[in-house]
């Protein structure tokens, strides 16, 4: 190599490095100012439902260690597909995140959004829930082995709700339901519709996330008669898993937080220590006892991978269900 060469050959190394140097110190100077304004918060379900109310106690604890509004934002429709659509076309400025959950693979594998997980960046894990089986506090069945029995002895007459299409509680219907070869009419609504619907007896029984029924349960309007888990649901500790009923099916679902890909880890960071504080609080804990929901923390860097390993244990499932149109 000629002097020259190797002259220039150092000098493109020596920008390259002073060009990464000088990113890297503005994408921190950018992250020890951020959040310079509010921040988005986009929950897939309307106004009132569990997941937005857990949100919104969830962003009131961050935005007290942000020092700017962390602002709730609902995008409800198509299991969480309009949701994810509107998160995913903004900014990876980390001033747009997005209430995630297993639906990020529920709804793609069932051709409602044409992206999959990889196109957020993980942040944090907030919540673990169990997807359970309620029915009307007056239903004639008194566990769900009765129930189980009662429909297959009539075959497509019995109506199951859920919160959407392609929602993670319609998945786990389905696939519980062929799973002991059960026949039911599986009727998808919005999620501020389905207990409603239930309650109102134009349906048999719901699969829900345990923060949509507890206050009924209180009231005992309804009941519970099966956790689609590997484990007791705490809302509802004396209510045996489907493994307990000899019906083994494991629907857990998980919540967390997710920015559009490509956000400055500087800024994942800094965002994801201010929900370890949030998911930690007094004041969620609280409400996960209230709710029904299992507060769990969980970095980024171990958020990412659960996240990868569910998207294919979920798509297995929801080609075994019949559902995949991908």
């Amino acid at each position: 190599m000629t002097n020259q060469k190797q002259t220039n050959l150092r000098r493109s190394i020596l920008i390259g490095m002073l060009a990464t140097a000088s990113a890297f110190a503005a994408g921190t100077g950018f992250a020890q100012n951020f959040p310079a304004k509010p921040v988005e918060l986009v929950v897939l379900f309307p106004a009132g439902s569990a997941a937005d109310v857990t949100a919104r106690v969830l962003s009131e604890q961050m935005s007290k260690k942000l020092g700017q509004p962390i602002v709730v934002v609902n995008k409800p429709g198509g299991g969480g597909s309009i949701g994810y659509k509107y998160a995913q076309q903004k900014p990876a400025d980390g001033y747009t995140l997005v209430f995630n959950s297993t639906s990020i693979s529920t709804v793609f594998y069932s051709g409602l959004i044409p992206f999959d997980y990889r196109a957020f960046d993980p942040i944090a894990r907030v919540t673990v829930e169990n997807p359970v089986i309620a029915i009307r506090a007056n239903a004639p069945w008194k566990d769900l082995k009765a129930m189980v029995d009662d429909v297959k002895k009539r075959p497509g007459a019995v109506s199951i709700g859920n919160s959407g299409i392609g929602s993670h509680t319609h998945i786990s219907s389905v696939a519980f339901f062929k799973e002991i070869n059960a026949d039911v009419m599986h009727v998808p609504f919005g999620a501020s519709q389905v207990v409603t619907s239930l309650l109102g007896g134009q349906i048999d029984a719901v699969v829900s996330v345990p923060s949509a029924l507890t206050s009924h349960v209180s009231a005992g309007t309804l009941r519970i008669v099966g956790v689609l888990a590997s484990s007791r649901e705490p809302a509802f500790p004396t209510v045996p898993t489907t493994a307990e009923a000899g019906m083994a099916y494991n629907g857990e679902m998980w919540r967390g937080i997710a920015s559009p890909k490509g956000t400055p880890p500087a800024i994942v960071s800094r965002l994801e220590k201010a929900l370890q504080e949030a998911v930690t609080s007094p004041e969620f804990k609280a409400q996960g006892v209230k709710m029904g929901f299992v507060p769990a923390f969980m970095p980024a860097n171990e958020f990412g991978p659960l996240i990868a390993k569910d998207d294919v244990m979920l798509g297995r499932l929801i080609e075994r269900a019949g559902l995949n149109i991908k």
